[in-house]
């Protein structure tokens, strides 16, 4: 075996004990805790988890209680964490831990992996952290990690190239199951703060001395980024509804789509249809007050969404319900909507 193989689990470790991240909330053996912080931390900054995280806790202590809750209750919290879809499979292995695992955390990684929304990946950081099973993660930091340090330069997107990975990442465990957790939390650490992927610190980085790019001056080139994403625009109309006593229409987005399970404002993708709705509640087309055009990024679409306003007594002939302003909390909204119902608030 190389002695870099050898070599990487201790140093880890010992950099991570002396040098890596201690004071996180969810650093606690509770697998509820720990599934929930990796479900968060999926596609979304530390920064911005320490700020949902704990509210997410106080409403939700014990995985009963999430599995008790309505979803409704689940999306307002997750409301601005986007990726609505997690919060979706959350809820749902929630109750799958209720009913299939009689309450109790599954421990092994293939066990967990049969929980809505939970991957090889993190099913191997819960089972590190809250079980220390001698299981090893992959994702983004550590392919990056991984790539560097033995210069490995297949395609990102390629199945077999991340089967590669996953070999080599199973071949550094370390060999004492008690330092699971601080080998796991080694591993997200140095590729969040250290090895990072623009203007990384390899003066201090315990893995320098062995790291092959580094040698080769080749750490900016690797790992070969990603293709970027082809972005389609798509354009949406909301129709925003609103009673003389303040009350706004909303429905309940489809669970598949965009914002899946949200409440919105009735949405069109045709101004027509748009049209169409706001006739049937006796609004006139001249009455409807146009505003900014709201441009909204998700990951493979930028919507261009024209808010259109109104005012109507008529209760559309449609599911959906009358909210209140000050009941408009109790509901989970996409983050644009959110941002334009809280801009009209402070501007009537």
């Amino acid at each position: 075996m190389h002695p870099t193989h050898l070599s990487f689990a201790p140093k880890l470790i010992e950099w991570q004990r002396q040098h890596g991240r201690h004071h996180l909330p969810w650093q606690v053996a509770d697998p509820y805790r720990v599934w929930l912080s990796e479900i968060m931390l999926q596609q979304t900054q530390v920064a911005t988890v320490l700020d949902y995280y704990p509210r997410f806790i106080a409403a939700f202590p014990t995985v009963a209680d999430l599995a008790a809750a309505g979803e409704d209750a689940v999306l307002g919290l997750w409301q601005g964490l986007g990726y609505y879809s997690r919060a979706r499979n959350l809820h749902k292995a929630a109750r799958q831990v209720m009913t299939e695992f009689g309450g109790r955390f599954p421990q092994t990684r293939t066990e967990l992996e049969r929980l809505c929304g939970v991957g090889r990946s993190t099913a191997a950081a819960i089972a590190a952290f809250a079980f220390q099973q001698r299981e090893s993660i992959l994702d983004g930091n550590v392919k990056r990690v991984l790539c560097r340090v033995w210069a490995q330069e297949g395609d990102p997107q390629s199945a077999a190239f991340t089967e590669q990975l996953w070999t080599l990442a199973e071949s550094l465990l370390p060999e004492n199951s008690a330092d699971m957790p601080a080998y796991t939390q080694g591993l997200m650490d140095l590729g969040a703060t250290v090895c990072k992927r623009s203007k990384p610190a390899c003066g201090c980085c315990p893995l320098a001395a062995d790291c092959r790019a580094l040698a080769e001056d080749r750490v900016a080139e690797l790992p070969r980024p990603k293709a970027p994403p082809k972005v389609t625009v798509l354009p949406l109309f909301w129709l925003c509804l609103s009673r003389t006593d303040g009350a706004l229409w909303l429905e309940k987005r489809p669970a598949k789509g965009i914002w899946g399970g949200l409440w919105c404002v009735p949405c069109f993708e045709s101004l027509h249809e748009m049209q169409q709705l706001a006739a049937a509640c006796g609004v006139d087309e001249r009455d409807l007050q146009e505003a900014e055009t709201i441009r909204h990024r998700l990951t493979h679409r930028q919507l261009e969404i024209t808010p259109f306003a109104a005012r109507t007594d008529t209760t559309p002939e449609r599911p959906g319900v009358w909210v209140l302003p000050q009941d408009l909390a109790d509901y989970g909204l996409p983050k644009p909507l959110a941002r334009y119902v809280s801009a009209r608030v402070r501007a009537a």
